[in-house]
């Protein structure tokens, strides 16, 4: 399925001012100026383009992050959280690190403004194929350096797993993971590659299935090969399940090259084709989403010492925790080509108001998951984690961790829908990469001074903390470095809200802790949390909540016609 917009008619204007990008994110490269400027415009097109594109992502998105608590719930179910899970985890280090930086930002910044252009160049005719001369100078290279990452990865697993959790109980078995792991820099690599192709192109079903395919392999292998190969089961799957995030691509990346390419030679541009990157660019997305994944090394490292089973809490704390940040910043994911089309055009009013419209929506969205994770954690982890070799103190521990890892969420958030901002004018942004820097340290210093007092708790503390650092420097170096925001705006927006939220959380934990069962415990409390807070919100005059409703009323009309006929 490819979601693009029809074209319009150009407008008049000056050569390479007409059109809006048909491309999906790019976190900015300076080709990306280019690239939006030389597409159609699909101005009238626009809603129904970003409403398809959205709906495609989330769907499939939500449908890989409920097969990742499947996948979630099987360690918890199979192995517990102790010192065998916690060996894992920390060989679950590399593929973290490996999607942040070669599918989700890092590679995603570089590789889709680049093809975007190509796609340019291609439409405004001449000989040869950019896209293929793009392929040909990049795809080689980027394959050797992954395997070759890969391969040291691999004859060093001993050494690595010292650094990362020098306090582990078992660092063999960690080891012994961390060498099947590893293998994911060169799948994850080519999966990251092929959905940079294929998004720039307009297409999005095999992108956004990608962990489905991989979510898949890990679950299938930890049930296939648990009860012989233990904890390193589900090691094995990130191995699996990194192949089957390249091979669910390959048909239609085989599909779009081959339809794509004209024949002909190929003496158009060769220098536009060979040097499609800015290194500074490329240096400092890289820098930041290192910068951002090392919150992860951080909080290992710090809790490799505690009691065993206090990595295997965090990450199950974080894994919930983290869905509704991830399924609120999906709207900025599609929205991204408007901004750098405005900024492209010179019109940062326009670009304003729309960073500002999705970040009064992001807001919204993510405080209402937040309410409910703090309002229902006992239930949320008790119905999702506690059978088998989890326990009741496994799930009062994670527990208490996740409403203390949920205060972050706002700003996780924030960061996710500033970065974007930042990324998307052209240039090199190294202010991003100096807050980011600023959030880790005040992490890395809040984390050791509460570690010892509080344990677990004091880390996902310090998490919260430093990333909400972060978010507050992003935002305020909005007008200097960024799009300019009206900052009492945006904070009237965020407020309102934030408000709603803490009289929503309150009233949703005392409406769970009424029934004897989790499951109508969390059923009573997720619905008082989204009825006090949309309607509290509401109330408030919070930006999105009225849409919401309009949206409701159409469907509701709908419906109606439809059983009426």
């Amino acid at each position: 399925m490819t979601v693009t917009p029809p074209p319009l008619p150009p407008r008049s204007g000056p050569p390479g001012g007409d059109g809006t990008a048909t491309v999906p994110p790019a976190r900015g490269a300076a080709t990306a100026v280019a690239a939006v400027r030389a597409l159609p415009a699909p101005v009238s097109a626009s809603r129904g383009f970003l409403a398809r594109a959205t709906l495609v992502t989330v769907v499939l998105s939500v449908a890989g992050s409920l097969l990742g608590l499947v996948r979630d719930q099987s360690l918890a179910r199979l192995f517990g959280a102790g010192s065998d899970t916690d060996a894992f985890l920390v060989a679950w280090t590399v593929p973290e690190f490996a999607a942040t930086l070669l599918i989700e930002d890092g590679l995603a910044f570089a590789l889709v403004p680049a093809f975007s252009a190509a796609l340019a160049r291609r439409a405004r005719g001449g000989t040869g194929d950019p896209v293929r001369s793009l392929v040909t100078g990049t795809l080689p290279r980027l394959a050797f350096a992954c395997a070759a990452v890969c391969a040291l990865a691999v004859g060093a697993a001993p050494q690595l797993v010292q650094v990362l959790a020098p306090g582990l109980p078992d660092p063999r078995l960690a080891a012994d993971c961390t060498r099947l792991t590893a293998t994911c820099v060169l799948s994850f690599g080519l999966a990251g590659y092929g959905s940079a192709v294929l998004r720039a192109h307009g297409r999005y079903v095999a992108p956004a299935s990608i962990y489905l395919a991989y979510n898949t392999g890990v679950v299938a292998a930890m049930f296939l090969l648990g009860g012989a190969w233990g904890v390193r089961s589900a090691a094995a799957g990130v191995a699996v399940g990194g192949c089957l995030m390249v091979a669910v691509q390959v048909p239609a990346l085989w599909q779009q090259l081959r339809t794509g390419v004209r024949p002909g030679p190929r003496t158009g541009a060769p220098g536009a084709a060979a040097h499609p990157m800015d290194f500074a660019v490329v240096a400092t997305v890289l820098l930041f989403a290192l910068c951002r994944q090392s919150q992860v090394l951080i909080e290992r490292f710090l809790a490799s010492p505690l009691p065993a089973g206090a990595i295997s809490h965090l990450n199950y704390a974080q894994k919930v925790a983290q869905i509704p940040m991830t399924l609120s910043l999906m709207l900025c994911t599609v929205t991204f080509p408007v901004v750098a089309r405005a900024l492209a055009d010179g019109d940062t009013v326009r670009a304003r108001d729309r960073v500002e419209r999705d970040l009064a929506l992001v807001a919204l969205l993510v405080l209402l998951g937040a309410a409910a994770v703090i309002a229902c954690a006992p239930q949320i982890i008790q119905l999702l984690f506690q059978r088998g070799a989890f326990t009741a103190d496994d799930t009062a521990a994670t527990a208490g961790v996740m409403r203390v890892y949920a205060l972050g969420l706002l700003g996780q958030a924030l960061v996710g829908a500033l970065v974007r901002s930042y990324f998307s004018g052209g240039r090199p942004a190294w202010y991003p990469v100096a807050a980011m820097t600023a959030g880790i340290v005040a992490t890395s210093w809040i984390g050791a001074a509460a570690v010892g007092p509080w344990g677990v708790t004091g880390i996902a503390a310090a998490n919260a903390a430093g990333i909400t650092l972060t978010a507050a420097l992003l935002l305020a170096g909005t007008g200097r470095c960024g799009v300019p925001l009206r900052m009492r705006r945006v904070l009237a927006e965020t407020s309102r809200p934030l408000r709603a939220a803490v009289v929503a959380t309150a009233a949703g934990a005392c409406a769970a802790a009424l029934p004897g069962s989790p499951a109508a415990g969390l059923a009573a409390g997720v619905l008082t949390v989204t009825a006090v807070h949309v309607l509290l919100a509401r109330a408030l005059g919070a930006e999105g909540v009225e849409p919401v409703f309009r949206s409701l009323r159409s469907v509701t009309r709908r419906v109606r016609h439809g059983l009426s006929r």
